[in-house]
């Protein structure tokens, strides 16, 4: 899923100064999982918008609202009157939804409420963690299942730097696990380690972001 935390809301709360109408808009998916942008997250930062308000002496009219996905257009319809009669939108989405949301709404002022950080996954309640790049080249049948790219902080495909050590990143000795160290053991354990001696070629990053904005085109889904 798609990561995300919220921005400090003083930063938040300068944004939304000036307006007369704001909608609070939530999405029920990815950062409703990591608790940064769903309905909860959503009554929230409106209540605190309006005490603020109330505190500063400012007259503002806010509305809440969360939609089920801010990166499909049909999930909008529900909310459209909302978004054309605020003053701007206060998106609690990822950064595709606060670009998706401005792009179906054209003229119309949208705020991000939250920075979007990685692909990750839930370890436990209240710790996610990164898992992958969507560096558009999947190598992960070649490493057992573990992504070199996302989790070595140097991306490096050919093995371990020098500054890793007992099986720790250098960079956070105490919170970083080396995933060389990971990928050797996985590759171990399957019986497949000989295949860590091939040489894995640079990588060809057009595939991912250094390629331009990517698209995907399916034409046997296509209308």
């Amino acid at each position: 899923m798609i990561t995300a935390v919220q921005k400090p809301f003083d930063e938040i709360y300068e944004s939304v100064s000036g307006c007369k109408k704001l909608l609070v808009l939530g999405c029920g998916t990815c950062v409703t999982v990591c608790m940064a942008g769903g309905e909860k997250e959503v009554g929230e930062f409106a209540s605190s918008i309006r005490l603020a308000n109330k505190k500063n002496g400012l007259d503002m009219e806010i509305t809440e609202d969360t939609i089920e996905r801010q990166c499909d257009r049909e999930f909008f319809d529900d909310v459209k009157a909302k978004i054309e009669d605020a003053d701007a939108v206060l998106s609690l989405a990822c950064g595709v939804g606060v670009q998706f949301c401005s792009e179906v709404f054209q003229g119309k002022r949208v705020i991000p409420g939250l920075n979007t950080k990685f692909y990750g996954t839930t370890l436990e309640m209240g710790v996610w963690s990164e898992r992958c790049a969507g560096c558009g080249d999947c190598v992960l049948e070649k490493f057992g299942g573990i992504c070199p790219i996302a989790r070595c902080s140097k991306s490096l495909l050919n093995g371990p730097c020098g500054g890793s050590q007992d099986g720790k990143c250098e960079v956070d000795p105490e919170n970083i696990d080396c995933v060389w160290q990971l990928i050797f053991d996985r590759m171990k354990d399957l019986g497949l380690l000989s295949r860590l001696e091939e040489n894995e070629p640079v990588k060809d990053w057009s595939s991912g972001r250094d390629g331009g904005p990517g698209k995907i085109v399916r034409e046997d889904m296509m209308l």
